[in-house]
């Protein structure tokens, strides 16, 4: 069993910056790949990134490339996720994942084992 706890969210205005960071604890973090997710009220839960186990690979959605950034620190066993030139449409919950196959960056929901309680990003205009 692993527990994720999000944290570093918060209200930003537009072209702004936050990081977010998913501490882990019960089972290594670093037996796992790590992703983040995101959703918007009345919306769908939507990948934005992933990192595999060591941080060799990392994957991103087309609407984050560029300007957000995930690393893991695996000594603390916490993935971060760095965001930077925030817009208003980045508003959402964001979800730390943990997924068992340790060297995958998979962007789909159904691979991940668990889950956090999320922490919220609003992006003011």
């Amino acid at each position: 069993q692993v527990q994720l706890v999000e944290s570093g969210g918060g209200l930003v205005q537009a072209g702004g910056s936050l990081r977010l960071s998913c501490a882990a604890s019960g089972r290594s973090f670093s037996n796992y790949a790590g992703g983040w997710f995101r959703q918007a009220p009345g919306k769908e839960r939507e990948f934005v990134s992933a990192i595999s186990w060591n941080g060799a690979l990392t994957s991103y959605a087309d609407s984050v490339k560029g300007r957000f950034t995930v690393s893991r620190d695996n000594r603390k066993n916490t993935v971060y996720l760095q965001m930077n030139s925030l817009k208003p449409e980045d508003t959402a919950r964001y979800y730390c994942a943990a997924n068992g196959v340790y060297y995958s960056v998979s962007s789909r929901t159904k691979d991940y084992d668990y889950w956090g309680q999320g922490t919220q990003v609003t992006v003011s205009s």
